[in-house]
């Protein structure tokens, strides 16, 4: 339909007479349609690629010869129409005067084969081993064409090698209207028939030219001939210098096909040759890396040891592409060339397009790497950028300050109104990514309501995108949780057993964890939801996953197991304590502990105690005590000898008992999720009718600065939302955090167990 919209503008051309249309207008598109049937497998070719305008003319094509003439000409020059506005976005750079007057259409517009490209104009050595599309033969005139055809047709027993070579050179310099109509000649098809049948008389040079002529002619990424090509480079590698490969690995590229096999050489010739790549040759193949999304490790480190080489020299468009080639292969950057590309940022961000902004962005998330002042410079010129940019690179500019704990309000809001009047544009990756993070980072704009409803109706608009990626749901809807949004309808869709079921099996990711986190939550937050809800064996499920994996992590954790030691020993025991997932479905644990109405612990946990010696321990209430004398003492630094004394007698045992709970799991049960909505069941050490109803439940968890936003003691949104819960559920937060703890460490076990008494006892009250 745009295509059609654009054609209703004077375009100021004529309809010509075409022979090559009038000999073959039946079967413009019987190559795509044969070619594509031959060979499975490849991944479809991207927007913008020349096979892309071949698919356009298919669907185009009409009953009528005049009309079928008309209609893949007019296409494809609209299709050529288009380019210019695309190219202008990607090579705009921030301050210039055109920057501030883009239009909201062409913001959106991002070319993925060309805008990627742009760091190849920026030196003229690139020109060696890259292909450019104006990079073409002699323009051919349609009689010059026919005249070559009739020829291949005439003496195609006789033609040598370097004719067949010269022939596809020339043919791809026909007009563009010309080329679809090409293809579907048989003359065509035994012209390409006949460089299979003598590939093997073919010298590098020539290998390479009638390759530039298949990119030129839009020749389908997935025909077999091209196999028969990647075969014959493949045996070529080990005689073709560096620049060659280089534009052969382009020219695959720019075909929109995948050769893994010619790869794998080329990345063993590199192996050995690598100290011989220049910057523009490093440069280059590190996007061809990123776009083919495969290398070996060992090769990337190497990669890495001449980036530095190079560090001083490269410019910051080719940092952009640095970045996003190890970002897309999935290849790390160690931390100290991290530092060296923010510092290469920060010395001129105002000249970085955004195009590599972003790229670099990705790479700082991917590393997790926090270089403050490339950040503190990001956040002061994002919010004039973010209006003028696309879409998709919003999302990733908010994903990464996600991804790195870093609220910058100022980019949040620019965010938040910049979104809402463009929302269509979003895929529902945008979506997702956008809501988790301002879900994560716990923040709420000032514009929250339309900045969430249009975002919500958005979401009902992509259910067709969400059953091919479940996962973008999930991801939705959790975001929303951590900003208190619940949006019943698409909640009951999500937890449905059908959606569930698409979920486990047609996403790339595990996806148990989210759904039982959506599932506890809507449980406590939401009681008068009356939607589905999972299944029993899933929430065991989720809960055990969850439950090993917090266990392992605080068994590593030195500091915690001081914490739990200690407070056995203030409270009187392991009864009087319980390690465990309070709320499994918040993926952390805590130390729960009950007080009675005089605030005196209450002896809980059943599971802490063999049965055997439980009637004995009832008698014998263990610990030091500590009164409110005691701790004014301690606090003024003045202590009682026997006190002193019972202390220092316990302190040559610490170190053993330590290494024991570390030995052995720490924890208990979980709790069980049904039991979230009424009374928790008390599993004390008396009979359940003389056990006391607990007057105070405190949760006590140890924090991390992982759970904060960096540089602050803001909590993230999973932990926010948590502790919301707890509240809900009538415990109250005790936090030992990291800032007060970690420095405790050093200090004396009195100054622990005084630090640990008053945020007990003191919380309860």
């Amino acid at each position: 339909m745009a295509a059609t919209l654009k054609l209703l503008k004077p375009l100021g051309y004529r309809t010509l007479y075409n022979p090559f249309a009038f000999s073959a207008a039946q079967s413009v598109v019987c190559w795509n349609v044969r070619s594509s049937t031959q060979r499975g497998g490849q991944d479809p070719p991207e927007l913008g690629s020349p096979c892309h305008s071949a698919k356009k003319v298919k669907n185009v094509c009409s009953t009528s010869f005049s009309r079928r003439t008309l209609t893949t000409s007019s296409a494809l020059l609209s299709l050529e129409f288009n380019k210019p506005s695309t190219s202008k976005v990607s090579t705009l750079q921030w301050g210039s005067p055109r920057a501030t007057t883009v239009e909201e259409e062409d913001i959106e517009v991002f070319d993925t084969l060309e805008d990627p490209r742009v760091f190849l104009q920026l030196r003229p050595e690139y020109q060696l081993h890259s292909y450019h599309r104006s990079e073409t033969c002699q323009p051919l005139s349609v009689s010059e064409g026919e005249l070559i055809l009739h020829k291949v047709t005439v003496y195609e027993n006789n033609l040598q090698p370097q004719t067949i070579a010269d022939y596809f050179c020339k043919l791809s310099s026909l007009s563009a209207e010309q080329r679809p109509v090409l293809l579907s000649r048989t003359s065509f098809t035994l012209l390409c028939q006949l460089s299979v049948k003598n590939i093997q008389f073919f010298d590098t040079p020539d290998l390479i030219n009638i390759l530039k002529a298949f990119v030129g002619l839009g020749i389908p990424h997935s025909h077999s001939m091209l196999a028969v090509y990647e075969t014959k480079f493949c045996h070529q590698v080990w005689e073709m210098s560096l620049d060659q490969l280089l534009l052969v690995a382009d020219l695959w590229r720019y075909l929109g096909r995948r050769v893994p096999r010619f790869l794998k050489i080329f990345f063993s010739y590199l192996n050995l040759h690598w100290k011989d790549l220049s910057l523009s040759q490093l440069v280059h193949l590190i996007y061809i890396i990123g776009e083919n999304r495969q290398v070996p490790e060992d090769l990337m480190q190497k990669l890495e040891s001449l980036i530095l080489k190079y560090i001083d020299s490269i410019n910051l468009e080719e940092v952009g592409t640095i970045c996003l080639g190890f970002f897309k292969s999935s290849s790390s950057l160690s931390e100290f060339v991290m530092r060296k590309i923010g510092d290469l940022a920060c010395a001129d961000m105002q000249h970085l397009s955004s195009h590599a902004l972003v790229n670099i962005l990705k790479m700082f998330r991917f590393t997790h790497v926090d270089h403050i002042n490339f950040m503190k410079q990001f956040g002061e010129i994002a919010p004039q950028r973010i209006p003028s940019l696309g879409v998709q690179g919003v999302m990733h500019l908010t994903l990464a300050c996600s991804s790195l704990r870093i609220l910058d309000e100022g980019v949040m809001n620019a965010v938040a109104a910049s979104l809402p009047p463009r929302v269509a544009h979003c895929r529902s990756k945008d979506v997702a990514k956008i809501l988790w993070s301002f879900g994560s980072l716990n923040y709420v704009p000032p514009n929250a309501e339309e900045f969430y409803s249009s975002l919500i109706n958005e979401m009902h608009r992509k259910m067709s995108e969400f059953s091919r990626y479940p996962e973008h749901l999930l991801t939705c809807l959790l975001g929303l949780a951590f900003s208190e949004y619940f949006p019943t309808e698409l909640i009951d869709f999500a937890l449905s057993p059908g959606f569930v079921q698409l979920a486990q099996k047609r996403s790339k990711f595990e996806l148990t964890k989210e759904l039982y986190t959506l599932d506890g939550t809507v449980g406590i937050e939401c009681p008068d939801y009356r939607g589905n809800r999972l299944c029993s064996q899933l929430q065991q499920e989720g809960s055990e996953m969850l439950w090993d994996l917090a266990r392992k992590d605080m068994n590593s954790k030195p500091e915690f197991l001081e914490i739990l030691f200690l407070l056995e020993t203030m409270l009187g025991g392991p009864q009087y304590i319980k390690y465990h997932m309070i709320l499994p479905h918040t993926r952390s644990s805590d130390l729960e502990v009950q007080l009675d109405v005089n605030m005196k612990p209450l002896p809980f946990n059943r599971e802490a105690i063999p049965g055997k010696n439980i009637a004995k321990l009832r008698l014998k209430h263990e610990g030091v005590s500590l009164t409110d004398d005691l701790i004014n003492q301690l606090l003024k630094g003045k202590t009682r000898g026997h006190f002193q004394g019972d202390i220092e007698s316990e302190t040559g045992q610490q170190q053993m008992e330590l290494e024991n709970k570390a030995a052995r799991p720490v924890g208990g049960s979980l709790c069980n999720v049904a039991d979230w909505s009424g009374p928790m069941e008390m599993a004390g050490l008396c009979p359940p009718g003389s056990m006391q109803t607990p007057a105070v439940k405190l949760a006590i968890q140890m924090t991390n600065k992982n759970q904060y936003c960096y540089g602050s003691r803001n909590l993230l949104g999973l932990h926010n939302m948590k502790r919301r819960q707890l509240v809900r559920l009538g415990y109250r937060v005790v936090e030992l955090a990291h800032w007060e703890w970690l420095p405790l460490l050093k200090r004396t076990r009195l100054e622990k167990l005084a630090f640990l008494h008053e945020k007990v006892f003191t919380s309860a009250l």
